[in-house]
């Protein structure tokens, strides 16, 4: 187990993991893996760590899909160099321990792993829809982390609202590039793979 990095030691935890700034939380429960928009908005604002709620330093880490790539924009907040070992171990779509992205957010108070339906309840208008909705189901991506200087940090607005940004822009000098899984294949992926391994074994 990778170890609490020293500027998340005063989050809270559930299930001995740390809860990052940016997680919703839901009916006094962490919704690991799903983000609170509001807190989202302050962390691109403010230049603040998804993880430990502090403000960057010198150097951090942006997550890149390479749909982000086309974007022109990694679409969640930055992280501390200290706390993407720490996020990277931890988080199964990162690590690789999932292979497909959730059908819909699934909440951690619900021990069965089933969707919010309280129409009272507040996660609706608090989780992002377009990036965990427009990949439900589907097999997840390529994640790198790229490092960038705090001073090439550019937020990049929604079209339609120039007040709320969609993200940070990756269109800027990376200093470092880090993969941290590679994509999921489709099952027609894995069948022409297998073809052309087996190809290769019998040539």
């Amino acid at each position: 187990m990778h170890p609490i990095p020293q500027r998340c030691a005063g989050r809270p935890l559930a299930g001995g993991l740390v809860v990052p700034y940016v997680t919703l939380i839901h009916n006094g429960h962490a919704a690991f893996g799903v983000l609170d928009a509001d807190k989202t908005l302050t962390a691109f604002r403010q230049r603040l760590c998804q993880i430990c709620e502090h403000p960057l330093d010198e150097r951090c880490f942006l997550l890149v899909r390479p749909a982000d790539v086309r974007r022109g924009l990694s679409p969640e907040p930055a992280l501390h160099p200290e706390c993407l070992p720490y996020t990277t171990a931890h988080c199964p779509m990162l690590n690789g321990t999932v292979t497909h992205y959730r059908h819909s957010p699934v909440l951690a108070s619900h021990p069965a792993g089933r969707p919010c339906t309280d129409p009272s309840c507040p996660c609706p208008p608090l989780t992002p829809g377009a990036g965990p909705d427009a990949r439900s189901g589907s097999p997840a991506d390529r994640y790198e982390a790229w490092m960038i200087h705090t001073a090439n940090y550019r937020l990049v607005p929604a079209p339609d609202r120039t007040d709320v940004p969609m993200g940070i822009s990756v269109n800027v000098p990376v200093l470092r590039r880090r993969v941290l899984r590679t994509a999921t294949l489709t099952p027609e992926q894995q069948h022409l793979m297998d073809q052309f391994n087996a190809l290769m074994n019998g040539a």
